[in-house]
């Protein structure tokens, strides 16, 4: 990997592969640039991939472990765009990397950026008397108050916890049978440094993006899970009816993570929503 400095002197690890038209790939909460892998032979071939390891993620060791907020990598967005000088880009985002896309878009607007494709995500994740499309349906702030009392027991487990008591009941049935896939997710886990990753799960649940959907110029893709962990489907219509030149698709027994489960598909879609029109059928 090579990396870029943010304007505060932090390094930012990425990855830069491909030839073709610019598409920067921003991963989940707790995830790295590797999130990406098995989407680089199809990608590599008509695009200039640009995948980072958001700040706090992936083996960072940051000077100011509070400085992994979403703002601050909104920010470190802007700054690798400006230091490849990137325009028209595709911004491709997964869980927290559609909330930075929206943080990016309310503090810098569109520089840099052509199309956005959002997967799995809600403008606000904690729910409240006016706001039911959050985290489960009810996940609001006494509920967020035990997950971080869970984080800071145990990292690892409170992370696991938030992903498999929620709306997908095989992902509870796995948990609860300590599965292969859960423990090796466990282990990943414990080997990162909680601290930043703790400050930034505290600006995600802080953030409320809901103001800047209506004011999103760019054609999007949005890609939701039939079975997410987090939202009904009810979200993904929120989503794709307050966003202009939204095209949703569902994918049917997914989870938060549909773009994983059905690979080819979302290559498909993707590429031929960056090199196709900008509408096409809500699915």
């Amino acid at each position: 990997m090579t990396h870029f400095l943010a304007d505060d002197g932090e390094k930012i690890h990425v990855q830069v592969s491909g030839e073709g038209s610019p598409l920067i790939l921003l991963h989940g909460w707790t995830a790295n640039h590797q999130e990406w892998t098995p989407f680089l032979a199809a990608l590599n071939a008509r695009h200039r991939v640009y995948r980072w390891d958001a700040r706090g993620h992936g083996g960072h060791k940051l000077a100011h472990p509070g400085s992994a907020t979403v703002d601050r990598m909104a920010r470190d967005l802007k700054n690798l765009i400006d230091h490849y000088d990137i325009a028209h880009a595709t911004a491709v985002g997964h869980s927290m990397g559609a909330l930075t896309l929206w943080q990016y878009l309310r503090d810098h607007g569109t520089h840099g950026l052509g199309k956005l494709c959002l997967i799995d995500q809600s403008p606000r994740l904690l729910t409240g008397d006016d706001w039911e499309h959050g985290i489960y349906g009810d996940f609001g702030v006494d509920r967020n108050r035990q997950l971080m009392t869970w984080l800071r027991e145990d990292f690892a487990e409170g992370v696991l916890k938030l992903t498999a008591l929620g709306l997908n009941p095989r992902a509870r049935q796995k948990y609860e049978e300590n599965a292969s896939g859960w423990e090796r997710s466990r282990q990943a886990l414990r080997a990162q440094n909680p601290e930043p990753l703790i400050h930034c799960w505290q600006s995600l649940t802080a953030a409320d993006y809901r103001d800047v959907l209506a004011r999103i110029p760019l054609p999007t893709l949005l890609v939701y899970g039939g079975q997410s962990n987090f939202y009904r489907s009810e979200t993904a219509r929120y989503v794709a009816d307050n966003i202009p030149n939204a095209i949703l698709n569902i994918y049917e027994g997914t989870d938060h993570s549909p773009h994983q489960w059905q690979r080819e598909r979302f290559v498909r879609e993707l590429l031929e929503f960056i090199d196709g029109g900008s509408r096409g059928p809500v699915i």
